[in-house]
């Protein structure tokens, strides 16, 4: 149980994902959480760095696909003017939002990365699906809301575990 939980790798936040090193392996494709990963839970705009990250990471040839739980308003609102595709009411880590993802990418799990910094739901929604999971440190935690809290106290119980 406790391996679904665990991603292939972490790092500090989405800049510090080695993009070199995905298109080694085959990445072709990024399925991308927005709060508190991208951005703060409250921030409703890319930043400009994040704007250069995204543009950096097309630009070396990969597709971005933001799959958020968040609804279609908050999630278009930010993704709309960045021009990338998305899916809101994402009922991660059910499947069918990762699946829908990749088929917009035309992609299959091994060609296929995850990021989000929920144990919870992105990395076991990624792992269960086999793709290559990252996860990063949340960008704004006193932002997050009552579920993302209850999530946050299980994720620090199953580290505790699995450090043992």
């Amino acid at each position: 149980m406790f391996n679904k939980l665990k991603p292939q790798l972490a790092a500090n936040s989405i800049f510090e994902v080695p993009l070199e090193e995905l298109w080694k392996r085959g990445i072709r494709g990024i399925i991308t959480d927005l709060d508190n990963t991208l951005v703060g839970a409250k921030v409703p705009l890319a930043t400009p760095e994040l704007v250069d990250w995204l543009k950096k990471v097309q630009d070396r040839g990969f597709q971005v696909v933001i799959v958020s739980n968040n609804n279609k308003l908050r999630v278009s609102a930010f993704a709309d003017p960045i021009v990338v595709p998305y899916i809101s009411s994402a009922k991660k880590p059910m499947n069918a939002a990762f699946v829908r993802a990749m088929k917009l990418m035309q992609l299959g799990p091994e060609a296929t990365a995850v990021v989000g910094d929920q144990m919870l739901t992105d990395v076991l929604g990624g792992n269960r699906l086999g793709l290559y999971t990252i996860l990063v440190a949340p960008v704004a935690a006193a932002d997050e809301g009552f579920f993302t809290r209850v999530n946050r106290v299980i994720e620090r119980v199953v580290v505790r575990f699995m450090k043992q």
